[in-house]
């Protein structure tokens, strides 16, 4: 299952992880503090209230499709908390120690200079971040076990301030577990936003838990002005460029559907994605055939799987040679670029990053308009 959600391009980039049964409805937040202003302004999965003395932070649609939205409140040193929100879990803030389950996280710690206060994460090899590797091999960051299956144990004696988790559905055992023996878990829904700036504005979640809510603002309204100045050059082109995307994986060929995070991206970079007008924010299955019927005589082809060079992929299938894109190379990855122990460093900071991904599609699309700019997560297959 994993795998396969590696292969699937622009999509649910991440790994299944399991996520919180937390009780907590937002619905029922005291409606006295709705009026505060919510700090949040692209991300639909996530809501800030700051108060004096504390937070309020509310999660909602953490994954497709979610039957509850989830409430925490963040108390500063001093802060008193009213009654009425004494029903919601209450964590101290500024965190200490911390575990996170998704790589997608790590850059946001980094960002923020707290990644020295990771303490666990489940399988490290799949950490890229040269900074946080070291940590790792210094024995600094315990590895907490597989994803469906945490190490409650080494948990417990880590002791961590919170444990900052998502999943895929209602179903969550695993954090169920953790709760009753009395670890803070928070669920974090940043995999489910679709759209670039939505996802990589979670930032100001981990600068809630911080009390660097300026900082984590300061830091997204860089990545926001970038990309922003970045959207903006492609749209004076004329030019739209045919793109298609994916490879095929057990019989299907996957590529993302028109409102996901890939697709997004590459309308927002003034390209003609040929799925452009299929609807859902996951991905397409579909035949090799239909694929080839539309995408034949595309120019380019971005992120094909998990291939990284031209042989791999005639070798896994030698149809792929017949699409024109192929074959003058307009064909660009992403799964190139990898960290020390084989983490693809797209997967971990692309989300965080997405005024670098878009400027590296803009170079490949319409390459007069970034002349300088060298591709960061992408390569030309060769």
């Amino acid at each position: 299952m994993v795998m396969k959600k590696l292969f699937l391009n622009f999509v649910l980039l991440f790994f299944a992880l399991i996520a919180v049964g937390c009780k907590q409805d937002i619905a029922k937040s005291n409606q006295s503090f709705s009026t505060h202003v919510n700090q949040i302004k692209y991300a639909k999965g996530l809501a800030i209230y700051n108060h004096k003395g504390f937070t309020i932070l509310s999660i909602k649609n953490p994954w497709p499709n979610a039957a509850r939205a989830y409430t925490y409140i963040l108390k500063e040193k001093t802060g008193v908390i009213p009654d009425s929100l004494k029903e919601f879990p209450i964590i101290t803030i500024p965190l200490q120690k911390i575990v996170v389950t998704s790589t997608t996280h790590i850059p946001s710690l980094e960002m923020l200079g707290v990644e020295n206060t990771l303490i666990g994460f489940p399988h490290t090899d799949y950490i890229s971040s040269e900074k946080v590797r070291k940590q790792v091999d210094d024995g600094k960051i315990k590895d907490v076990g597989s994803d469906q299956s945490m190490n409650t144990e080494l948990l417990i004696e880590l002791a961590p301030d919170a444990l900052v988790g998502h999943g895929i559905d209602n179903n969550n055992p695993t954090f169920d577990n953790l709760q009753k023996n009395g670890l803070k878990v928070i669920i974090n829904g940043d995999w489910n936003e679709s759209s670039p700036l939505g996802k990589a504005e979670w930032i100001k979640f981990f600068g809630a838990l911080y009390g660097l809510d300026a900082k984590a603002n300061s830091i997204f309204k860089s990545i926001e002005t970038n990309y922003k100045k970045t959207l903006q050059l492609a749209q004076n082109v004329k030019n739209k460029p045919t793109v298609f995307s994916g490879a095929i994986f057990e019989n299907q060929w996957y590529m993302p559907q028109g409102n996901s995070w890939g697709a997004l991206f590459l309308t927002d970079a003034n390209s003609n994605y040929l799925w452009k007008e299929t609807s859902g924010t996951g991905s397409l299955s579909l035949s090799f055939e239909s694929v080839f019927l539309k995408a034949e005589n595309a120019d380019f082809w971005i992120g094909p799987g998990q291939f990284t060079s031209l042989a791999e992929m005639t070798a896994s299938n030698p149809h792929y040679s017949q699409f024109r894109a192929f074959k003058t190379k307009n064909l660009y990855s992403y799964s190139a670029k990898k960290g020390k122990t084989g983490g693809v460093i797209y997967y971990e900071l692309a989300p965080n990053r997405p005024d670098l991904v878009l400027q590296d599609l803009v170079k490949i699309l319409h390459p007069k308009l970034l002349p300088d700019h060298k591709l960061y997560f992408f390569e030309q297959l060769k």
